[in-house]
């Protein structure tokens, strides 16, 4: 990964997001190293930050068609790979039924596995855990 890095310039996610590192080809051995690493995490990290991004558009986009609806639920919070919605009880089955058909948002050789959790305050989602 490292040597591609540095014979492109760049480290790139999946989904083809590119992150240039300069720094690859630097004299000073300290920002080499630096470098490196962000070289050899970025596939991964990037792509996991690509993944719920594309998850967030499209679980946003369907949400707006429930609200049209009369729906009241939303999407409140983004935590690293953890979305957080605020919604009445009553609307937890179709919102649950969203994020299961829209996470996650890639297809992988290997499954990504969604878990869920639900409470009355983000506190309750801890004690969850």
């Amino acid at each position: 990964t490292v040597d591609e890095a540095r014979a492109r310039g760049y480290a790139e996610t999946l989904t083809g997001r590119r992150r240039y590192i300069p720094d690859l080809r630097s004299s000073d051995r300290n920002r080499r190293n630096a470098a490196e690493r962000v070289a050899m995490n970025m596939p991964i990290q990037g792509t996991a930050a690509d993944i719920i991004k594309i998850a967030m558009n499209r679980i946003d986009a369907a949400l707006e068609e429930h609200r049209r609806a009369g729906g009241l639920a939303r999407m409140v919070l983004q935590v690293h790979d953890e979305l957080i919605f605020e919604l009445p009880r009553t609307e937890l089955d179709a919102v649950r039924a969203i994020a299961r058909r829209l996470m996650p948002s890639l297809e992988l050789a290997v499954p990504l596995d969604l878990d869920e959790k639900w409470g009355h305050s983000w506190g309750d989602m801890e004690a969850a855990r």
